[in-house]
């Protein structure tokens, strides 16, 4: 197992600003060994819409996780921190270090924080809240909810209807509010010496990495990925995950979208994604447990310089 006395790096942020780049280069550095930690790497099938590090890389240092699911599959954070913490401890035990490389916030925050114990699920009785949903409105079962728990309500929009419903599934299910739960406090995070940087970018500049960027999939591949998905009889799996680029392509495979249009489609939708990344890392990290790069001006030496002056 890990412990208090080793110590992890992660390298964080908005997508496109470089951090799989520097997350090789620190790993070569260091003597360390790539942890994913990105919801969309995960998936094997996945692979130049998801920007995985590239082939020669991943044959150049151990690198873990990125192939961990198949299409299909359930990806969670408690799923996440499990095989992290795995492949973590097993770092350690050689006596590496491991470099935690990705945009999900949700996942480091289970890595670092560990998970409140999972409340149970009853199929059933979420059945029956969708359907009083679709009859009453989301508004109805948040006044439900500020009877049942008020501490959750009072932090739910009323038309929040799938964190209304859950927390109405967890309290009718257990017994307990879903604030009860919260309450019994996390356990299972990755005991060690955490050491966070995340890359910063400018809008105007990450704009343009974003443009590069999903030319280039187009370029090299990424209509073609996805054709031999659907010929396999993979659609259906990759529609439900909504990955940005792969819904896309889907549709400039059917027609419904030209290529420019499709481009266009996934510069916005990334660029939202950036924009959630940015605000989810300045407010649920403390700005204690997390040291900041700009990307954008640094050339791949100095950022390394001074990624290590950091960390070292």
């Amino acid at each position: 197992m890990s412990s208090p006395g080793a110590r992890v790096v992660a390298v964080v942020g908005a997508t496109a600003t470089g951090k799989t780049a520097l997350g090789e280069a620190l790993a070569e550095a260091l003597g360390g060994e790539i942890v994913c930690a990105d919801s969309r790497q995960v998936f094997r099938e996945l692979e130049i819409g998801t920007g995985k590090p590239a082939p020669a890389d991943r044959a150049a240092r151990a690198h873990h996780l990125f192939d961990a699911l198949s299409l299909g599959e359930r990806a969670s954070a408690g799923w996440y921190l499990e095989r992290a913490r795995g492949a973590c401890a097993a770092i350690h035990a050689r006596g590496r270090v491991p470099v935690l490389v990705g945009g999900s916030g949700l996942y480091l925050d289970a890595a670092m924080r560990g998970l409140a114990p999972e409340p149970p699920h009853d199929p059933a009785v979420r059945a029956r809240l969708r359907d009083e949903l679709e009859r009453s409105g989301p508004e109805a079962l948040h006044a439900r909810l500020e009877r049942l728990d008020p501490v959750i309500a009072r932090r739910l929009e009323p038309r929040d209807s799938q964190r209304v419903t859950r927390a109405l599934e967890v309290a009718e299910t257990s017994g307990r509010p879903l604030s009860a739960w919260h309450a019994d406090g996390r356990a299972g995070a990755i005991a060690a010496r955490w050491q966070v940087l995340e890359l910063t970018c400018a809008p105007r500049e990450l704009a343009a990495r974003i443009e590069r960027r999903t030319r280039a999939m187009f370029d090299s591949g990424l209509v073609e990925e996805t054709g031999a998905l659907v010929a396999a009889g993979r659609r259906a799996e990759l529609e439900r995950l909504r990955a940005v680029g792969y819904d896309e392509t889907l549709a400039l495979l059917d027609g419904r979208l030209a290529r420019a249009a499709a481009e266009a489609r996934v510069n916005l939708r990334t660029r939202q994604l950036a924009k959630r990344q940015r605000t989810w890392f300045r407010h649920q990290i403390q700005p204690a447990a997390i040291a900041r790069l700009a990307g954008e001006d640094a050339r791949p030496g100095e950022l390394l310089g001074a990624a290590l002056a950091l960390v070292r």
